[in-house]
């Protein structure tokens, strides 16, 4: 048995070169809600040194509320900014001798990706023009807008609470976040129970993030899987 285990980095949180080795997979902030180009440089060479996967984590152009803020934008938009941010990533990738494999959108744009096809199938696009993967949550918008277009990788979340319709819990509410370690790993566990995920997250500007991600780690070991970035066919 095996699973990926994903952390969204490159945002100037300060964690990533600790985190780095405990992954399998780096979602790397393409600067737009958040990270620059020097903080893309040291995650991709930290990757490269730990030989971990690489994927692309464009957001909304929202500093100011790091991508978390919902936006109504056209489809056309949402594709450029995308594309804009993932070539960006790629460029830089390629300088040290590494490859994008995926794309996850990031905040806002994820969340609304998974809910609405006219979110879904922009990023999809992006997706296919950069021949990546897409990575949401399972049975979602995304995964029907990439269906017969690119991979889709299918991802639970170890430190945020559900609704009952599988969406993510809104950040708003006081129950959205998985508080302990304990809670994490218990959590990561039931997700591949269910049969239903491959890669599984902690985010990375959780300022516990360094304690769950290693009980998520611990809890897997422990459990027999092996921790391995997701295959693409």
């Amino acid at each position: 048995m095996h699973i990926d285990l994903n952390c969204d980095l490159g945002e100037g949180f300060a964690f990533d070169t600790e985190l780095m080795p405990l992954i399998s997979s780096a979602n790397i902030a393409c600067a737009a809600h958040a990270g620059d180009l020097t903080s893309i440089a040291v995650t991709l060479q930290a990757a490269g040194r730990y030989g971990v996967q690489i994927g692309a984590h464009p957001g909304f152009i929202d500093r100011e509320h790091f991508g978390r803020r919902e936006l109504t934008l056209p489809a056309e938009q949402i594709r450029s900014e995308c594309a804009t941010q993932v070539s960006l990533l790629e460029s830089m990738a390629l300088r040290y001798g590494l490859r994008i494999r995926y794309l996850k959108p990031h905040g806002a744009l994820y969340n609304l990706a998974c809910r609405d096809a006219a979110f879904a199938e922009p990023v999809v696009a992006v997706a296919e023009q950069f021949g990546l993967a897409v990575v949401g949550l399972p049975d979602s918008a995304l995964q029907a807008a990439a269906n017969g277009k690119v991979p889709f990788i299918p991802e639970g979340f170890a430190d945020r609470h559900y609704l009952p319709d599988g969406q993510l819990m809104p950040r708003s509410q006081p129950n959205a976040f998985v508080a302990s370690p304990e809670e994490a790993a218990q959590q990561a566990l039931r997700l591949l129970a269910e049969g239903r995920v491959r890669t599984l997250c902690v985010h990375g500007d959780n300022p516990e993030v360094l304690p769950l991600v290693k009980a998520v780690r611990q809890a897997l070991l422990a459990a027999g899987y092996e921790i391995r970035a997701f295959h693409i066919a």
